[in-house]
């Protein structure tokens, strides 16, 4: 007989998102974990079923339409036996050791175009729209347009997380189980300025999609807990198609905006094995309450064993 409590959170196999791939062109599951073992393991078969050409197998791979190769490759690396941080970071811009802030090519220039036209129609019809987060007033929640579940939770799942694993071990990286992704939009007349904050998230990527602007640089203090956290804070530039990675408690802002549009898409990756412990804005043990999909990425249930970030 089935007892009362808490209700129980579902969760699939992380092999449907890498080892259980269905791919109705050609009529074949694939187990994907790059595009050199793909090609190595089902050559023969693709071809004979008609993948030739590169633009085919291009097609098939998907995300070279999307991801830019840098990405690709980093992830690849993070994914393989043997792989550490001293190797990943070759693999990637170092924006600040001492902050631990790094930057890497995320999505293709064609790519963050389609998105931005997407983003525009959906601003300019009568659809219902949320705001991304309680600061800023502009911009897209990526459920509303459809494009969490095909595309935010493949990029955590397959590829954001075996490279955080290896950058923020200590932040939860290896455990992210969950993600709030929107995109926020700087214009006159709108928002042109974020202040001073910090993510309710363990770890956040932020891409630059574009369009032409000038000003708008993010700039990078301490973490929220030290004190004289802004005393010498860092500036970075935006570079469309590139992804600035940080821990979510590091102070940051945007300065103000100049001239035309600015749009980034930002994911705050969620660890509930961290979260579940400390609630990373009141810093106290989480009071539950239920909510829809990832909430605030919270769970009832017991957390696994992990380190939580150092605070200094």
């Amino acid at each position: 007989m089935a007892t009362a409590g808490a209700p129980r959170r579902f969760c699939r196999c992380a092999c449907f998102c890498s080892e259980n791939l269905y791919v109705a062109r050609y009529g074949l599951h694939v187990r994907f974990r790059g595009e050199q073992q793909l090609r190595r393991d089902y050559g023969p078969i693709l071809r004979s079923r008609g993948c030739v050409s590169p633009k085919d197998f291009q097609q098939l791979v998907g995300e070279d339409e999307a991801l830019a190769p840098e990405f690709l490759a980093a992830a690849e690396y993070s994914r393989s036996p043997g792989a550490d941080f001293e190797g990943l970071l070759q693999r990637l811009e170092t924006v600040s050791g001492e902050k631990r802030i790094y930057r890497v090519p995320v999505f293709t220039a064609a790519f963050c175009q389609a998105l931005l036209e997407e983003l525009e129609h959906f601003e300019q019809s009568d659809m219902p729209k949320g705001r991304p987060n309680t600061m800023n007033n502009y911009g897209v929640l990526l459920h509303e347009l459809g494009l969490d579940e095909p595309l935010v939770t493949p990029l955590r799942e397959r590829f954001l997380q075996p490279l955080m694993a290896l950058l923020y071990p200590d932040c939860g990286g290896g455990w992210l189980d969950s993600h709030r992704a929107f995109v926020v939009k700087y214009a006159p007349g709108q928002d042109r300025e974020l202040g001073c904050h910090y993510d309710n998230a363990e770890l956040t990527l932020n891409v630059a999609l574009g369009k032409a602007f000038t000003g708008g640089a993010l700039y990078f203090g301490g973490l929220f807990q030290a004190p004289s956290a802004l005393t010498r804070p860092l500036e970075v530039e935006h570079m469309v198609g590139q992804g600035i990675l940080h821990r979510g408690g590091q102070l940051h802002g945007a300065r103000p905006l100049g001239t035309g549009e600015r749009w980034n898409l930002v994911v705050w990756l969620r660890a509930s094995a961290v979260r579940n412990r400390l609630c990373p804005m009141c810093c106290r043990k989480p009071d539950l309450v239920d909510d829809e999909g990832f909430g605030d990425g919270f769970t009832r249930e017991e957390p696994t064993t992990v380190d939580v970030c150092a605070l200094t």
